[in-house]
């Protein structure tokens, strides 16, 4: 039995995203730049996953400027602000920050902007009264993450926008894990820029959107033709583009229920696990986005036993989790989400991360908190009083109906 619990790092593209690809790549291969009528069907295709993209948050069809993926989005956000100054400016990030956000700050911060990363609350959570006293007459732009991919907080981005706007600076938002999870309207989020990826709502990898609020001006990172309002040159991924389009809009009709869904699975996760003293949840319990479930292993020694460790383990049993620290040039490092929210060294080594999506049932989540149990047995050695499998139901239960065991 194989149970995929990583859907925040990539989900399956779903069949009818596959098919629009297909389709794209067999019939309509033309360049939708070019006039005669191969182009104009590729120009059709590419028009009508820009409306689908667009439908998905509520916004105009030219607010939706597409790329290679939500890192390309990110930074055109990012950069495309910050040259449009003649001289370094002030800029404003979380200190949770996806990478994407993080490292192109980091480049303009050599360059000479003033940079100030806001503190998190231990839940992740960004105070917008610390928003508030960090602004400036420099400040430009502002950036904080919708939803954060390692620990599953959502920030209180109408706030915060809101403050970012009445001071005058643009404010962005990486949305990556919100959109097609949770309801995104442009009409009324005081949100200037938001990056949208196609391949965390079941449509392919390699493509992405930034949306462009009327009357924010970016430069382009890329000089060329000109494609996409002049702000992303290239000739598109029209297949990948075509899909993101399809699963986009099969998003914004699932959502109302699909997100009840994946919030009650959740909730059956952390109960399965609340019970066992080695995890100690990472992230706001609350606000917190609906398919995603984290814990700190907070009884490891971060060296022996970490989340990469139990990565492993939970693999050899064939369910796919995430570890919520990174590796690089083969040494552990502690995740610097879990260090800014005020974890140490250590524990900030043990993160793990589980994620559900489309396909996960109900009993993909008992069996995966049963095989999470029966490893930390294994590694952590204490006693474990919990979950069971049940030979008439074949369902994972702290209490047989059946009295099979007790």
């Amino acid at each position: 039995m194989q149970i995929y619990l990583d859907y925040s790092a990539t989900t399956p593209p779903r069949p009818e995203a596959i098919a629009a690809m297909q389709a794209t790549l067999g019939q309509h291969w033309g360049n939708p730049a070019s006039l005669h009528h191969w182009g104009n069907r590729a120009a059709t295709v590419l028009e009508q996953a820009r409306a689908q993209v667009a439908a998905l948050i509520n916004a105009p069809m030219d607010a939706i400027v597409f790329t290679a993926g939500g890192t390309e989005a990110d930074n055109l956000a990012i950069l495309g602000v910050a040259q449009n100054y003649h001289r370094p400016k002030h800029i404003i990030i979380s200190s949770v920050e996806h990478s994407a956000i993080a490292e192109p700050v980091r480049r303009l911060a050599d360059q000479g902007w003033a940079v100030t990363r806001l503190p998190v609350d231990q839940a992740g959570r960004v105070n917008p009264q610390d928003l508030q006293a960090a602004l400036t007459a420099e400040t430009v732009l502002v950036s904080v993450i919708y939803g954060q991919s390692e620990v599953g907080t959502l920030q209180p981005i109408v706030e915060l926008g809101a403050i970012a706007q009445d001071h005058g600076a643009w404010f962005h938002t990486d949305a990556v894990q919100v959109a097609g999870r949770l309801l995104l309207d442009m009409e009324a989020l005081p949100v200037d820029l938001l990056s949208l990826s196609s391949h965390k709502l079941y449509g392919p990898q390699g493509a992405g959107a930034l949306y462009i609020r009327p009357g924010c001006a970016l430069m382009p990172l890329l000089g060329g033709g000109g494609q996409e309002f002049g702000l992303r040159s290239g000739t598109p991924a029209l297949p990948a583009i075509a899909g993101f389009g399809v699963a986009a809009e099969l998003a914004g009709q699932e959502l109302p229920t699909e997100t009840l869904r994946l919030i009650q699975l959740r909730d059956r996760l952390f109960h399965h696990l609340a019970d066992y003293a080695g995890l100690t949840v990472t992230g706001d319990r609350r606000q917190r986005l609906p398919h995603h479930v984290s814990f700190c292993l907070t009884t490891a020694d971060g060296e022996t036993v970490s989340g990469k460790t139990l990565v492993r383990q939970m693999n050899l049993a064939g369910i796919g989790i995430s570890a919520g620290s990174a590796c690089h040039s083969g040494k552990l490092s502690p995740s610097p989400i879990l260090k800014a929210m005020g974890y140490g060294d250590r524990a900030a080594k043990c993160g793990i991360r589980l994620t559900l999506g489309r396909q996960t049932t109900p009993d993909d989540v008992d069996w995966a908190a049963l095989a999470l149990r029966q490893v930390l047995e294994r590694t952590l050695p204490q006693p474990v009083h919990g979950l069971k499998i049940c030979p008439m139901t074949r369902r994972a239960s702290v209490r047989c109906n059946f009295r099979c065991h007790g």
